[in-house]
């Protein structure tokens, strides 16, 4: 294995390093293979991603570069971004910082997509093979949890997949740290004497996931590793429902005159998703899933509706789905 530069901070423990290359090559085969590609690092200067970048440089020296998104919504960010791209220089991994502005709106929603959308553009840019992120399992679990909490189908609690895709893109998003605590990965980075940034968010009240994580400090009855898994058996069930929805979709939806026509014959969770790919595609954008719950209630009571412009109406051997018309406007 390698290690981190001369006059960087020391590597992680070997061991630590094996397990970690193993958990990335059974997501991204091809560095099994030895095929060539450069990794491309999301790290904010927080623990978790610092621990990425630490056992990734030592892993796959010379294989991986990083990249730090300032969403400018903190006084600080700019601060830690600099703090990262001296830490990669440190160690030997070409870093940039990526400038974005977040839209108004839900605050973290949008920086999610500000943030992904800067990552692919710097992917593209670079040449790189594919994203890695530092999602572990007390993320898993805390999702899972707050979830459940809010009454989400199997695709909610199914949480965060090992390998996805970057959204609205085709590359390849891996997270080989859904296998890992966080206090395994807090652990790495003060063995290597560095100070990791910290976002005062991860402790604020206001947010759901901050009280959740502090519960969780004082619930030591729960297995955290063993919820983390249920997510990962959730996913496993909501691929197996997405691969019968596909089905479903061959099998049962036809386009007639200037919508679709679906003659459901699967199961409510599968033609959840079946309504969903519908709206999807005649509407340009994923529904929320408690919208589209309410649509298939609704045609299953024989009643139209709608979601957006979209309007569904049942007929005698299934349900239409045409856009409704645009009004003109009053002169």
């Amino acid at each position: 294995m390698g290690s981190t530069a001369a006059d960087g901070p020391p590597a992680p423990d070997p061991e630590l390093t094996q397990r970690f290359a193993a958990d990335l090559r059974a997501l991204w085969p091809q560095f099994a293979q030895g095929a060539p590609g450069l990794l491309a690092l999301a790290v904010s200067g927080g623990p978790d991603s610092t621990a990425l970048l630490l056992l990734a440089a030592s892993a796959f020296p010379g294989q991986v570069e990083a990249a730090t998104v300032d969403h400018g919504l903190r006084p600080e960010a700019a601060d830690e971004a600099t703090d990262v791209a001296r830490l990669c220089e440190r160690i030997g991994i070409p870093h940039e910082v990526l400038k974005v502005d977040v839209a108004a709106g839900n605050i973290q929603a949008e920086a999610r997509r500000a943030r992904y959308a800067a990552l692919a553009g710097w992917i593209e840019r670079r040449g790189l093979s594919a994203l890695v992120t530092a999602h572990h399992a007390d993320d898993q679990a805390e999702t899972l949890l707050l979830r459940l909490n809010r009454a989400s189908g199997v695709a909610g609690l199914a949480g965060t997949r090992a390998r996805g895709s970057v959204p609205g893109t085709q590359i390849p998003l891996l997270r080989p740290l859904l296998g890992w605590r966080r206090a395994e990965l807090t652990a790495i980075v003060a063995a290597a004497g560095v100070e990791a940034a910290q976002d005062p968010s991860n402790l604020d009240d206001r947010f759901d996931r901050a009280r959740l994580r502090k519960a969780l400090a004082g619930a030591d009855w729960l297995d955290v590793g063993a919820i983390a898994e249920s997510a990962s058996h959730l996913a496993d069930a909501d691929a197996a429902l997405d691969w019968a929805a596909r089905r479903e979709w061959a099998e049962c939806v036809s386009r007639e005159g200037l919508g679709l026509c679906y003659r459901p014959k699967a199961p409510r969770a599968i033609a959840l998703k079946v309504i969903a790919r519908i709206v999807a595609e005649m509407e340009g954008s994923e529904p929320r899933g408690s919208a589209v719950a309410r649509l298939f209630d609704a045609l299953v009571a024989r009643q139209s509706g709608s979601i957006g412009d979209l309007v569904a109406r049942p007929m005698p051997e299934g349900w239409s789905f045409t856009k409704a018309p645009k009004r003109r406007a009053k002169r």
